[in-house]
C-alpha cells in the first residue's frame, strides 16, 4: 500500500469516528448492564442478545472468535475507563451496518470491537477533560429523534412496543444517554483535530516527499458557470397560498386542530413534513434570515402570520423556548406557477442564450445582467464547490442533474435551456443554461494547479497522525480491560497492555 492509499484508508477510518459521522449516524447507548445500538434508519428490536443473535445473519454467528465456543450471554468483552462493552454490542453493530447497506463479509468481530473501544475512549476522555455538553441541546436532539422514530412506525405506542419499552419517559432517558455519549465523543475528537493547521511550507515538503510514481492522480474536473431565471409568480397565486395558511392558523387557534398533523398533510418542506414540521433551531442555524427573524419574534405557543422566504410561504408555531434555543414547527406552501409564466421565462432565457452564441454578449456579462441568482451573478455565473470554495468540480462527484447537463460539453460550450425543480423546496422551478469554462482531464497531481487538493491530503495525514498519537497516550493512561477471548485480536491500537 503506497502513501496515498494509506492516507485514503486513514481518512476512511476517521470518518467512522463520532466527530466525522453524518447527522443520522447510529447512536450507541450505555446503561447499567445493557448496551444497545439504535439505528434511526431502521429500528432494531432491543431485547436480549440471544434474540439479536437469532435475528443476525449467518455471517455474524460464524464470525465469532472460535466457532462452537460457549460465550456468556451479554458477557463483558471490554472495559474502557468508565464504559463497558458487551458481546451484544458487537452483534448489534453487525446488524446496524447491514441496515446501512454495508457488506459485513470481510468485517471481523475484532475490528468492530476496536471501533467500539475507540468510541468509548473518546467519550471517557471528554468527561475527564470536563468538555461541556449542553443537556438542553441533547434533550432537543432526543425529542427530534423521537419524533422521527414515531413518524416511521405511526404512533408512540407502536414505537414503545417495537423496542419493548414500558413507557415514553424511560425510553426518552435511554435515548438521551445515547446522544450524550455520542456528543461527548464528537467533542473530544474535535478537540484533538480542530486546532491542527498546516502551513504552505509543510504542504510543499509533504508533496516533495512523495515519490513521483506514488503521487495521486486526480479525476477529470470542470469549471462551470450558470445563468438562472426564475418565473414570476402572479400576485393572485401568492394570495391563494396566504389565504390557505391563514385558514390553517385559524383552524388551529379556534378549533384546536393539530399543527403537526397539518404539517404532515400539507407542508412542502421535505426536511420536516414527516416530523410534523418540527425543527430545533439556535441563533446559528443556517435558515433564511426572514424565517429566523419571525421565529425569534414569537412567544411560546404563538403562531405567526404567513410570511415569505426564497423557499415559499410559511407559518411558524413555537413549541418551546430554552434561552436562545427554540423548538418550533412550520408549514411551507408554494404558490402554483401558471404554464404561461413558465413558457415566458424559458423563452427569455433562450433569447439570452442566442445572444451569447452569436457573440453579442459574453456569458459572464449576460449572467451579471440577466441571472436571478444573487449568489453567482456578480461572479459572472461562476459556480463554486461548497466543500472548499474552489471553482473546480470533479466530474464523477457532480450532482446527477448537473452532470447530465455538462458531461458532453466541451470547454466554452453552452448548454440548452433546461428546467430544474429544487429538491429542497418542491414546487420551486427555475430555468438554467450552463457553460463549461474550463475542463481538466485525468492528471497526476500538479503542485501549482492542484494546491488546494494537495493541501487537503496533507492536512488529513497530519490529523490522522495527531489522532494516532493521542490514542497511544490516552490508552496508556486509561484503565482498559479486554476479555481473554479477544486478546489475540490484531487491533490497530494497543488495547491489550503488557
Amino acid at each position: 500500500m503506497n502513501r496515498i492509499s494509506k492516507i485514503v484508508a486513514g481518512i476512511a477510518i476517521c470518518m467512522l469516528q463520532p466527530g466525522w459521522a453524518q447527522e443520522n449516524a447510529n447512536e450507541t447507548k450505555e446503561t447499567t448492564g445493557t448496551v444497545e445500538t439504535i439505528s434511526t434508519e431502521m429500528p432494531q428490536d432491543s431485547t436480549a442478545v440471544s434474540q439479536v443473535s437469532e435475528a443476525a445473519p449467518k455471517e455474524i454467528s460464524e464470525s465469532r472468535p472460535t466457532p462452537g465456543e460457549k460465550v456468556k450471554v451479554d458477557g463483558v468483552v471490554s472495559v474502557v475507563g468508565d464504559y463497558i462493552i458487551l458481546e451484544s454490542d458487537i452483534d448489534k453493530s453487525y446488524i446496524d451496518l447491514q441496515n446501512q447497506g454495508v457488506s459485513i463479509k470481510d468485517i471481523s468481530r475484532c475490528q468492530l470491537l476496536g471501533k467500539l473501544m475507540e468510541d468509548k475512549l473518546y467519550a471517557h476522555q471528554a468527561v475527564q477533560d470536563s468538555l461541556e455538553v449542553s443537556d438542553k441541546q441533547i434533550l432537543a436532539q432526543t425529542e427530534q429523534q423521537l419524533n422521527y422514530l414515531v413518524s416511521q412506525v405511526g404512533t408512540m405506542e407502536n414505537l414503545l412496543a417495537y423496542y419493548k419499552k414500558s413507557d415514553e419517559e424511560s425510553f426518552k432517558e435511554e435515548l438521551f444517554q445515547i446522544n450524550k455519549i455520542r456528543v461527548l465523543a464528537e467533542n473530544m475528537q474535535s478537540k484533538v483535530v480542530d486546532e491542527i493547521e498546516i502551513t504552505p511550507e509543510e504542504v510543499r515538503q509533504w508533496y516533495n516527499n512523495i515519490p513521483e510514481e506514488e503521487r495521486p492522480v486526480f479525476g477529470a474536473e470542470l469549471e462551470i458557470a450558470q445563468i438562472v431565471k426564475e418565473p414570476e409568480v402572479p400576485e393572485e397565486e401568492k394570495q391563494k397560498v396566504v389565504n390557505r395558511l391563514r385558514e390553517m392558523k385559524r383552524d388551529i387557534e379556534e378549533n384546536g386542530a393539530s399543527f403537526a398533523t397539518k404539517a404532515i398533510l400539507y407542508s412542502k418542506d421535505p426536511g420536516s413534513s414527516t416530523k410534523g414540521g418540527f425543527y430545533h433551531v439556535t441563533k446559528h442555524t443556517g435558515f433564511a434570515k426572514e424565517f429566523m427573524d419571525v421565529a425569534y419574534s414569537l412567544r411560546e405557543g404563538e403562531i405567526s402570520d404567513p410570511f415569505e422566504t426564497n423557499f415559499g410561504w410559511h407559518i411558524i408555531k413555537i413549541d418551546k423556548i430554552r434561552g436562545q434555543e427554540l423548538d418550533l414547527r412550520h408549514i411551507l406552501l408554494m404558490p402554483e406557477i401558471p404554464q404561461d409564466a413558465l413558457d415566458k421565462t424559458k423563452k427569455e432565457l433562450e433569447e439570452v442564450r442566442e445572444k451569447i452564441i452569436n457573440g453579442e454578449v459574453s456569458f459572464a456579462d449576460a449572467a451579471r445582467e440577466y441571472s436571478d441568482e444573487k449568489e453567482t451573478k456578480f461572479e459572472g455565473g461562476q459556480l463554486r464547490n461548497p466543500s472548499n470554495m474552489d471553482t473546480r468540480f470533479e466530474l464523477t462527484k457532480l450532482d446527477p442533474t448537473l452532470y447530465n447537463q455538462v458531461r458532453n460539453l466541451e470547454t466554452g460550450e453552452v448548454s440548452q435551456v433546461y428546467k430544474e425543480e429544487d429538491p429542497k423546496s418542491p414546487g420551486r422551478i427555475t430555468f438554467k443554461i450552463l457553460k463549461v469554462t474550463n475542463k481538466y482531464e485525468d492528471h497526476k497531481a500538479d503542485y501549482v494547479k492542484d494546491y488546494l487538493k494537495i493541501k487537503e491530503l496533507a492536512l488529513k495525514e497530519k490529523q490522522i497522525k495527531a489522532i494516532r498519537e493521542w490514542m497511544e497516550k490516552t490508552i496508556e493512561d486509561t484503565y482498559i480491560m479486554v476479555n481473554s477471548d479477544y486478546k489475540d485480536c490484531d487491533f490497530s491500537n494497543k488495547w491489550v497492555k503488557n
